[in-house]
């Protein structure tokens, strides 16, 4: 392997575990702080994507503008969704056995993709790179890395570092790291634990659906594409421990290198890799790389 193209196998590994991060990041905040598994955060993924490829046309029909007039109003959507659901659904599994959690979201899953089926039909499709971004940068005579790729990369590293910046230094990222490490303490000083946990929800379906808008154009868009995510994000929250941010930004890092490279070194194994890494994680640390709320 030479330089150039080691490079790019890097390129391509932090841009895929920043996506994961992405993903992941809403599934470790809504198990560590609300306690639910939901089985259903892949859909997120899912309906992001497909609202990259449904509201473009509508969306320069209704409002006009480009690719970030679309995001944004994926955004906006799903928030919506989020909380919508935290409130219809998922406030009444706090107390739940685990067993009926897994049930409701499995359910849920099963009626996103019915609604995926009927509304947008079972084909693949595409989702085009803005024109603005479709270029390549050349990193020798031969070998180019697109500027779209890039543009993720950048988009990811500025939505964790705005994640950071919200848990660390305000007094919402306060209450959440809290509520991660003792939700019963935070709840008996007076914090609304109800409107805490629906802001939770609504920011990791959000993160989950942007993930997916911005993957949009890379992957295309096609049915079940929210269950491959959905077990991947698991790993990386096991490996990371659950509840932490910071754990699930480096697990999600070392799953892109290990997925990545192992496709180019070790085709034949490199299904197995990521949960060779995740079995060997708890083996040597089974609460993961970081306690919740770090």
């Amino acid at each position: 392997m030479d330089a150039v193209t080691f490079l790019i196998q890097c390129l391509n590994s932090v841009q895929y575990g920043l996506l994961l991060f992405l993903v992941a990041s809403g599934l470790t905040l809504i198990f560590g702080i609300m306690g639910v598994i939901n089985l259903a955060h892949g859909s997120f993924y899912m309906i992001g994507a497909y609202m990259a490829y449904a509201l473009a046309p509508l969306v320069e029909r209704w409002i006009g503008g480009g690719f970030f007039v679309v995001v944004g109003v994926g955004i906006a959507l799903s928030v919506a969704l989020g909380y919508l659901l935290e409130w219809l659904f998922f406030s009444y599994l706090y107390e739940r056995e685990h067993l009926q959690q897994v049930l409701m979201t499995y359910a849920l899953i099963l009626v996103f993709e019915e609604l995926r089926s009927i509304l947008l039909g079972d084909e693949v499709h595409g989702v085009p790179v803005p024109g603005w971004l479709a270029g390549s940068l050349p990193l020798s005579d031969l070998m180019t890395y697109p500027v779209y790729r890039l543009f993720v990369s950048v988009v990811c590293l500025a939505v964790a570092a705005g994640m950071w910046a919200v848990i660390t230094r305000t007094r919402l990222g306060m209450r959440i790291r809290a509520g991660a490490t003792n939700r019963e303490m935070v709840q008996a000083m007076g914090v609304p634990i109800k409107l805490l946990y629906r802001i939770v929800f609504a920011v990791g379906v959000a993160l989950a659906a942007l993930a997916g808008m911005i993957a949009a154009p890379i992957s295309s868009v096609y049915p079940g594409m929210g269950g491959q995510v959905l077990i991947i994000c698991f790993v990386v929250v096991v490996i990371g421990g659950i509840g932490s941010i910071r754990g699930a930004f480096i697990a999600a890092l070392l799953v892109g290198f290990v997925d990545t490279f192992g496709k180019v070194l070790f085709p034949a194994i490199a299904g197995m890799l990521v949960y060779l890494l995740m079995a060997a994680m708890l083996l040597w640390k089974p609460e993961g790389l970081f306690k919740a709320g770090s």
